[in-house]
């Protein structure tokens, strides 16, 4: 992903080929977001951003104890805002509404500062065959990917729970 990011429509279409299957995806997504009382807001998201700052973010939020605050804030600025999550204004803004310094955060952003240990996560996860966001991974054997239904979950549960029978059996 270029630094600027690139349109949606453009990156969409390189991704997944674009037109129906982007459409069902978008549906999709929706209508689980709807379920868990989410509204996004998938046609204000203009851009898809290079989110390797926001990457960044996280890692530095989470040394500070603010991991989850600004993963939240992260999830809702791009997905029901539609904000522009690789631009580090619109990230020091969500790192201060999680409760960080915002002149340190400006610092920390311009700087390269947790770039290497960023990048070598991203390396691990690409070793463990992950390539989207989100990925849960279930009792260190199963991997979600993906905007699903809690029913998914609730499957990947079940086959943990009867695979561990089997096995104490």
């Amino acid at each position: 992903m270029p630094r600027e990011g690139m349109s949606r429509k453009e990156y969409f279409e390189r991704k997944f080929g674009g037109g129906k299957t982007v459409e069902e995806m978008n549906r999709r997504m929706t209508a689980v977001g709807i379920q868990e009382g989410i509204s996004f807001a998938l046609d204000r998201i203009e851009r898809t951003p290079n989110t390797f700052d926001a990457h960044r973010l996280g890692w530095y939020a989470t040394r500070k104890g603010r991991g989850e605050e600004v993963a939240e804030g992260l999830f809702r600025a791009f997905f029901t805002q539609g904000r522009d999550i690789g631009d580090r204004a619109v990230l020091a803004d969500i790192g201060a509404a999680a409760g960080l310094d915002r002149a340190e955060l400006e610092r920390f952003l311009a700087s390269d500062e947790g770039v290497r240990e960023v990048r070598e996560e991203e390396r691990q996860a690409r070793q463990n065959g992950i390539d989207a966001v989100p990925t849960f991974i279930i009792g260190g054997k199963i991997a979600v990917t993906g905007a699903q239904s809690p029913d998914v979950f609730l499957e990947a549960f079940h086959s943990l729970t009867q695979e561990a029978r089997h096995q104490t059996g």
